[in-house]
């Protein structure tokens, strides 16, 4: 999967992915019931907050971030 995203919101020049841990607990029901026995995702949020994309592995939040030119920053 090469395709890239364009994460920036319109008119946003912040470069910016900041990366977290999320408790699978505290996503939504229909989020939930697609993960099976995962526990823990990481998420990449926009310098505004806004969640741009879940995935399984800290390292894969990392790549995912890189290849779509943004800078990932860890945030606890």
């Amino acid at each position: 999967m090469h395709t890239k995203f364009d994460f920036a919101p319109e008119g946003q020049t912040d470069r910016i992915a900041y990366i977290r841990a999320v408790d699978a607990g505290d996503l939504p029901e229909e989020v939930k019931a697609q993960l099976g026995d995962v526990k823990q995702l990481y998420a990449l949020h926009s310098s505004d907050g806004e969640r741009l994309a879940l995935v399984r592995d800290r390292e894969m939040a990392f790549i995912l971030a890189r290849q779509n030119d943004l800078a990932p920053v860890t945030v606890h």
